[in-house]
């Protein structure tokens, strides 16, 4: 049985939600979201709580009822507060910047990367701390990591992108011969 499936969702008083034909839409502050529930599951809105029940039969019934009723609650908290990663660039030379809906970043190679901003989503930076911050957890994540990607943290100096408070283990580099 589901731990997470069976706690109901309380609705914030500047949220707004809507059910209809297994969509789930959540407005608020922040944007609007949306969410396609499969039939394995059913979604009920009562006394101000978003009720999420199994009422599949299927092996996968208890995974999704989990699934949906976490995916709900990060609507929820999306469209009312937003989530945000903070990526760190450390390496000398290593730069970045917005320029309109483009991220233009000088991370050493021959070229400059240029990576488009996802609609959506806001990036801002301030010395070598990039935040990224979004109503949809999935997109803010997903961008977070694609940038992240273009150049992971090294173990033998610490340079790249890793995530503020990241523990980076680092490596010991070569030693010299010393046979004389």
């Amino acid at each position: 049985m589901s731990r997470v499936g069976k706690e109901p969702i309380e609705i914030p008083n500047n949220v707004e939600v809507n059910i209809s034909d297994r969509t789930i839409t959540v407005k608020g502050t922040k944007g609007t979201l949306a969410f396609d529930f499969g039939y394995e599951v059913d979604v009920k809105e009562e006394n101000n709580k978003i009720i999420v029940e199994k009422i599949g039969k299927t092996q996968n019934a208890p995974a999704l009822w989990g699934t949906t009723r976490a995916i709900i609650k990060n609507l929820i908290v999306g469209v009312s507060e937003g989530f945000k990663k903070q990526l760190e660039l450390q390496g000398v030379g290593y730069k970045m910047s917005v320029q309109g809906k483009k991220l233009v970043l000088h991370l050493g190679f021959s070229h400059v990367v240029e990576k488009e901003i996802p609609e959506g989503l806001l990036v801002e930076i301030e010395k070598d701390i990039m935040t990224i911050s979004g109503a949809d957890k999935q997109a803010v994540g997903q961008f977070s990591a694609e940038i992240r990607s273009l150049k992971k943290v090294e173990p033998y100096k610490g340079k790249g992108f890793r995530y503020v408070g990241e523990q980076v283990i680092r490596k010991e580099g070569k030693k010299t011969a010393s046979g004389e």
